[in-house]
């Protein structure tokens, strides 16, 4: 009796594994060629990961049922904590350093293979696959579009306070290895510091770079970008 009803079960949790491996792994793929720490194996392991302890989740709350049909526990309870759980493993993924934030994509992409595991684990196979195509062709489709804007040269206006007395010609390696052009510049000195005001254009993603490449300077006391 037991082996008859078990039997049917492994396989529906082995059928909900193997999807979840295919809609991972094509997620993963995508990850995998750009060249990001959250890969093939990583997404495969976490949508795999939530797709067990949903069905789990789901199984555990109806072991005992009530006469009126309904289940004593709560079905939800494992599987609320994948959210909570997989924010955790997402921040571990984005960096911050000297103005530049990296990973949000990265942990974006680790917390939505998440939710299509726990939609395969829950049997909604149709919500799991059409959000896995949503999701490639967001990563994939949309990176020329990205690329072209990230090249859309823009203006702004940044303050650069040096030492004192320091020649701002010592920054012009600086300011062209990043592609940024100083459009017009002010010098005004202080008694603790010289200060420029500046006038920049350049791609609008090469101004994080430079701030980055400004702040490592001994001479540079803070550098702000508008």
């Amino acid at each position: 009796m037991i082996d008859s009803i078990a039997d049917p079960v492994r396989l529906e949790l082995l059928v909900k594994l193997l999807v979840a491996v295919a809609l991972g792994g094509a997620v993963g793929l995508e990850r995998e060629m750009s060249g990001k720490p959250a890969g093939l194996r990583t997404t495969m392991l976490i949508c795999v990961g939530a797709a067990l302890f949903t069905h789990l989740s789901i199984t555990i709350g109806q072991v005992s049922l009530s006469p009126s049909g309904q289940p004593y526990g709560d079905v939800t309870r494992i599987a609320a904590q994948i959210v909570t759980g997989i924010g955790f493993l997402g921040a571990g993924a984005i960096l911050h350093g000297r103005g530049t934030v990296i990973g949000l994509t990265t942990a974006a992409t680790i917390w939505v293979v998440a939710a299509i595991g726990m939609a395969t684990g829950a049997g909604a196979y149709a919500d799991a696959v059409g959000t896995t195509v949503v999701v490639c062709l967001v990563l994939a489709g949309l990176r020329p579009i990205e690329r072209t804007l990230v090249m859309v040269r823009r203006t702004v206006t940044a303050t650069l306070r040096v030492a004192p007395n320091t020649d701002f010609d010592s920054f012009d390696d600086v300011f062209r290895a990043s592609g940024i052009h100083v459009r017009s510049r002010r010098t005004y000195d202080h008694v603790g510091d010289r200060t420029f005001e500046l006038t920049l254009v350049g791609p609008s993603k090469r101004f994080d770079v430079l701030v980055d490449a400004l702040r490592r300077r001994q001479d540079v006391v803070s550098v702000y970008v508008d």
